[in-house]
């Protein structure tokens, strides 16, 4: 009996155990659309850590200038995040509008650089056309030859 008693309670006992936990709403709580933008900045500014620069310098950490543009710091940002996760529809709609604005942010970009490639095609196709050669010339090579 007492086996029993002690599988019950344990059952009960885990089975309530459950992570519930939404965070209070901070004060200084980061606005959902500003949420998003700024998700997609970091996510930018995290796989641009590998790119070389002009100075062909890699690893810069551009964290920083992403918190300067949206005049926040770092633990405002965390508050936020912590709170927006707790309410895990609030946060996969997030990250929804994140993912979508990063592919119109491809498709922008993939557009220029098919453009700019044509244009480097085209010039590099005007400085190499060959110049025919005239028959004069031509004939002259052969006249010289037979001589």
């Amino acid at each position: 009996m007492k086996r029993l008693i002690l599988l019950f309670s344990a059952f009960l006992f885990l089975s309530n155990c459950t992570s519930n936990t939404i965070y209070k709403k901070p004060t200084d709580l980061i606005p959902k659309d500003t949420m998003v933008i700024l998700i997609q900045e970091m996510l930018i500014a995290s796989a641009s850590k590998n790119v070389k620069t002009i100075n062909l310098q890699r690893k810069i950490d551009y964290f920083p200038f992403v918190y300067d543009r949206f005049k926040i710091d770092s633990t405002r940002f965390q508050k936020s995040s912590f709170y927006y996760i707790s309410k895990i529809d609030t946060y996969t709609e997030i990250l929804a509008q994140v993912k979508k604005g990063l592919e119109i942010e491809k498709e922008k970009y993939t557009v220029l650089k098919k453009r700019k490639d044509s244009i480097n095609r085209d010039s590099v196709s005007k400085l190499n056309i060959k110049k025919p050669i005239k028959k004069d010339t031509a004939n002259n090579i052969q006249k010289k030859l037979e001589d």
